[in-house]
């Protein structure tokens, strides 16, 4: 543990223990039908302590309000009240039919409303939940008495995006979480396994490039005929978010032809809104980023873990917060990453020997419990504002700010025989594999969720002596380098074909030759510009692909290595190749060029 202040640091070792207050058997529990301004009633779980008023801790979930019922009474025999409600369309909550996202910037903040004119509330609100649950945290945070929340694994939605969706796990959950006639009696891990021959089957990515507007939602905002097409996306984007939610549903519903939104139709949305807006954008209504950052009113305690599959807007998210947020918000917000994944742990080198891999930090009541007891009584300075693990390391460290001041950016030059140099060559030089999309290169760990891929820190060298994987590794290292902070790939290549993807991907080479999965990254070409476009055939771009972030201490006698392909499926659709055109497959062969003028490179920030 490196300085870390030693009650937080008790607290992230797991050597703290809360003692209850109040006996569990004291606990009152029941069920109170909350509604909202639309006349819809939510399913909620009240679990009250003894003695009220008290602070509460309020929760809004779509997987079933009893799955935080070991966690409520917990807080409850430490003094809190907890209130756990169904969303709309899931659990006991009506309607009977769920629309993934869209309400729950309204309901959240009507939810925090009730929880006000209780006779049970004592003037604090906290909250608590991950995923989906931490999303809705920041939905509730644009109540103005929101004391403060706690979201885990959760964004807003704000990052740049690349434009390349999802595939494993989005199916599976689409068909099995919430209500609705079409939904599946399973849970959604045994769904996913159930399928797992269909999603290998199926994930191809062959969208026109221009795709028309519903002559349906053209009759919605006749205005549109009149706006210049490459103007129509921002407009509709500036004109849901003006709408309340029954219309933003309406609207998506007749973009898509689809009777209600599920997770799956959000990746759809690219022809509508344009591929820079995130699915997970439709939960926050806003005209920009900094509208949005100055609605929210509490300050966040954001956790997360450099193997959640979200980690890029999480990241993002916070940087804007702390530009943009209130007062309140920039001064007292913290961020913890973890070495997990989204809901499992991560980084699994050492994991024997060090307690700290082998948790996930969701759901953590100490945790939990020492963020809300440093703002009852006004002590935040008792976290680091941000406090990282530093992988290969096994140690955690904090910053005032993220990335750390202290971090150098250096470029990492790829050359000739698959090298990594610190040197960029003066001769240029190229070399090339070629992608098929039919026998895509294979998702193997790394940051994402599911129940049939194991997350995290596995060995890809197996995936990387593959024909459709270039590699390029450094020497040696003669002592350890740290790595801590943002990374991106500047890539120049040409491809044979009208469109594909290219992905990125660093790793730490053992000395056994095992090579660590770190982060990844991927850029979509067509989706290279604001407006989307095809390239031509051989000629040669530069392209610069986000690799997220990573804190990794590459030990001595280790290797960083970066791997470049063009597929990682099932995590992501595989690009057929065609540019938007109908028909099968097409097997490209791209080409990278490293030295003299087209000098691909890393650019990596190194702790000093």
């Amino acid at each position: 543990m490196t300085d870390v202040a030693p009650a937080f640091a008790a607290v992230l070792a797991g050597e703290t223990s809360t003692p209850p207050i109040h006996a569990e058997d004291s606990i009152r529990i029941e069920t109170q039908w909350v509604t909202m301004r639309d006349g819809i009633r939510l399913a909620t779980h009240l679990h009250m302590p003894p003695v009220t008023p008290a602070p509460c801790i309020a929760m809004r979930t779509p997987y079933g309000r009893s799955a935080y019922a070991a966690i409520a009474t917990t807080l409850c025999q430490r003094g809190y009240a907890v209130a756990c409600q169904d969303v709309r369309g899931t659990g006991e909550s009506e309607p009977d039919t769920w629309d993934f996202y869209i309400y729950e910037w309204e309901d959240s903040f009507d939810f925090v409303e009730w929880i006000t004119r209780q006779v049970w509330y004592n003037g604090f609100i906290g909250s608590l939940g991950g995923s989906y649950d931490g999303a809705t945290q920041f939905c509730m945070a644009a109540h103005p008495m929101m004391t403060a929340i706690a979201p885990e694994v959760a964004g807003l939605g704000v990052a740049p995006s690349h434009g390349v969706r999802f595939h494993m796990y989005v199916n599976a959950y689409s068909r099995t979480v919430g209500k609705g006639n079409d939904k599946v009696p399973l849970s959604e891990a045994e769904m996913e396994v159930r399928m797992q021959q269909e999603t290998l089957a199926s994930g191809y990515f062959d969208e026109p490039m221009d795709v028309p507007l519903p002559k349906a939602l053209l009759s919605y905002f006749p205005e549109l005929s009149k706006i210049p097409s490459s103007k129509r996306k921002q407009w509709l984007w500036t004109a849901y978010n003006k709408l309340e939610a029954g219309k933003r549903a309406a609207l998506l519903r007749i973009a898509l032809g689809e009777n209600c939104i599920a997770s799956d139709s959000t990746t759809k949305l690219n022809f509508l809104f344009g591929h820079e807006i995130d699915p997970d954008a439709l939960l926050f209504p806003r005209e920009n980023t900094k509208q949005l950052c100055e609605a929210i009113h509490a300050p966040a305690l954001m956790i997360t873990g450099w193997y959640d599959w979200c980690l890029g807007d999480t990241l993002f998210s916070w940087e804007q917060l702390i530009s943009h947020g209130t007062e309140a918000v920039r001064r007292e917000s913290r961020l913890l990453i973890t070495p997990t994944a989204h809901n499992k742990p991560g980084y699994h080198e050492g994991e024997e020997r060090s307690p700290a891999l082998q948790r996930i930090y969701r759901k953590d009541s100490e945790l939990l419990q020492f963020w809300y007891r440093a703002m009852k009584d006004r002590n935040v300075a008792a976290l680091p504002p941000v406090t990282y693990y530093l992988m290969g390391a096994n140690e955690w460290r904090t910053c005032s700010v993220w990335p750390p001041r202290e971090v150098e950016w250096r470029n990492l030059y790829l050359v000739s025989e698959g090298a990594l140099a610190w040197i960029a060559a003066t001769e240029s030089a190229s070399d090339s594999y070629v992608y098929d999309p039919d026998d895509p290169t294979p998702t193997i760990g790394g940051s994402i969720l599911s129940n049939t891929y194991r997350p995290g820190s596995v060995d890809i060298s197996a995936v990387q002596d593959r024909s459709d994987v270039l590699t390029f590794t450094t020497p040696v290292l003669s002592e350890y380098v740290d790595v801590v902070g943002p990374i991106t790939l500047v890539l120049y290549a040409s491809t044979s074909a009208l469109e594909t993807d290219f992905f990125g991907r660093i790793s730490d080479v053992f000395p056994d030759g095992r090579a660590i999965q770190l982060q990844s990254g991927v850029l979509r070409t067509r989706y290279r510009d604001s407006e989307p476009s095809v390239l031509e055939p051989r000629a040669v771009y530069r392209f610069e692909i986000d690799l997220w972030a990573t804190a990794n201490r590459f030990a001595a006698g280790h290797r960083l290595r970066l791997d470049i392909s063009s597929a990682d499926f099932p995590k992501f659709q595989r690009n057929r190749n065609r540019g938007g055109t109908p028909g099968s497959s097409i097997k490209a062969t791209q080409t990278v060029f490293h030295g003299g003028e087209c000098s691909s490179h890393l650019r990596i920030p190194v702790l000093s």
